[in-house]
């Protein structure tokens, strides 16, 4: 398994997400550990908001993405969150002490490089309580250089 620094191109303060579990060719989890250094904690709270699960699916995507292009000899590119559809967090914050398990699982991928994951949050010691779920569009154009100087 990929270290998560290797698979994605977001460094701290802003990568979230702390390990990549696995991952195939159309999926992959990742770990948050939430607690006090977390990004956005909110300690009046003790936890991180619930909405910033966009973002930690966003970095599940990425990681998925960055550890297929490795796994293939590849290098890993940029890619950029589009926006989501229905976002349904059944919670207001992500609680202090928790592991929370993302997961994102492709559902379709067109030829330009725009994609659709479904994505669920849940926490790794109740799993069958889905925290947060969401459809998350992406795009990966071939070359992000250029694409970026367009």
């Amino acid at each position: 398994m990929y270290n998560i620094e290797a698979v994605i191109k977001h460094r701290k303060p802003m990568r979230l997400v702390d390990e990549l579990i696995s991952f195939d060719e159309d999926s992959a989890s990742v770990l948050v550990n939430i607690n006090e250094a977390c990004e956005f904690y909110q300690a009046d709270q003790l936890g991180v908001p619930s909405y910033v699960g966009i973002e930690y699916m966003a970095q599940c995507i990425a990681a998925q993405a960055g550890a297929n292009e490795l796994a293939s000899g590849g290098d890993i590119k940029l890619g950029f969150l589009l926006g989501t559809r229905k976002y349904k967090p059944n919670v207001t914050f992500f609680s202090n002490g928790k592991t929370l398990k993302v997961s994102a699982t492709r559902l379709m991928e067109d030829a330009a490089g725009l994609s659709v994951f479904d994505c669920l949050i849940v926490a790794t010691d109740q799993e069958d309580i889905i925290l947060a779920q969401a459809k998350i569009n992406v795009f990966q154009p071939e070359n992000s250089a250029a694409y970026l100087q367009e």
